[in-house]
C-alpha cells in the first residue's frame, strides 16, 4: 500500500478488537516516530497497554471501545507547533494504515494520564490518536467540493486537482474542513479558517494529504 492508497483506505475508527498492539507493529511505529521527531522537533510517543485514557465518561460518550494504545502528540509550546502536530501526526496515521492498523484523531473524548507519557518543560500535549486493530475499517464521510476547498475548475492542472482531492479526504475536527488552498501559477498557499481550536492541526493534516496527492512541497 502506497501513501495515496493509505489516504483512500483510512477512515476514523473508534471501536477496536480486544487485542493488544503487536510487538512487530509497535517496533515499526516506534522507529518511524523517532524519524519524525528528529525531523520535526516534536516529542510524539507511542503509549501501549494503557486503557485508562479511554475508560472515562467522555470516551464512552465518544463511542470508543477497547482502546489500549494511542499516540501522544507532544511538542513545544509555540504558535507553529499545532500545524506541525497535524502534518507529522498524519504521516504517522498513514504509516499505521500501511501496517494494517486503524486510527482516530481524538481532541477531547479521552482522559489525560500524566504517567503514561512524558511532557518536558516548555512542552504540552496537543492531541492524541487512538491506534489498534479496528472492529471495522470505518466508513467515508461527506466532503466539501474541490471547488470550495481549492477553487478547482476546468483550467486547474492535474497535479493541483489531485492534491486538493487528497486533501478532501483529510480528517478534521467534527468534519468542519476549515481550510482552503489557493493556486497562483505553480505556487500554492494554504490557510486555516475560523473554527474549532483544532483548525491549525487540521490544516497540517490537509497539507500532508495535499503534498502526497500532488507532489508539491510547501
Amino acid at each position: 500500500m502506497d501513501l495515496l492508497e493509505a489516504i483512500r483506505a483510512r477512515h476514523s475508527v473508534r471501536q477496536y478488537l480486544d487485542k493488544p498492539l503487536g510487538d512487530a507493529e509497535a517496533a515499526a511505529l516506534t522507529g518511524y516516530i523517532d524519524t519524525l521527531n528528529r525531523g520535526s522537533g516534536l516529542h510524539i510517543q507511542l503509549v501501549r497497554n494503557e486503557p485508562r485514557a479511554f475508560d472515562s465518561r467522555m470516551a464512552h460518550y465518544g463511542n470508543f471501545t477497547n482502546v489500549t494504545s494511542y499516540f501522544a502528540l507532544v511538542g513545544p509550546k509555540a504558535s507553529v507547533t499545532a500545524e506541525k502536530i497535524g502534518y507529522y501526526g498524519e504521516k504517522l496515521v498513514l504509516e499505521a494504515q500501511r501496517l494494517g492498523l486503524n486510527t482516530c484523531w481524538v481532541a477531547l473524548t479521552y482522559k489525560k494520564i500524566p504517567d503514561a507519557f512524558r511532557v518536558e518543560k516548555g512542552e504540552k500535549l496537543y492531541i492524541v490518536i487512538s491506534v489498534g486493530y479496528g472492529a471495522t475499517q470505518g466508513k467515508p464521510r461527506p466532503s466539501k467540493s474541490a471547488e470550495t476547498l481549492g477553487g478547482v475548475d476546468a483550467d486547474s492542472p492535474e497535479w493541483y486537482r489531485s492534491g486538493v482531492e487528497a486533501a478532501m479526504l483529510a480528517p478534521t475536527a467534527i468534519n468542519q474542513q476549515k481550510f482552503r488552498f489557493t493556486r497562483t501559477g505553480d505556487t500554492v498557499t494554504a490557510k486555516a479558517l475560523l473554527g474549532t481550536p483544532q483548525t491549525k492541526i487540521d490544516l497540517g493534516i490537509a497539507k500532508c494529504h495535499f503534498e502526497i496527492g500532488s507532489g508539491y512541497r510547501f
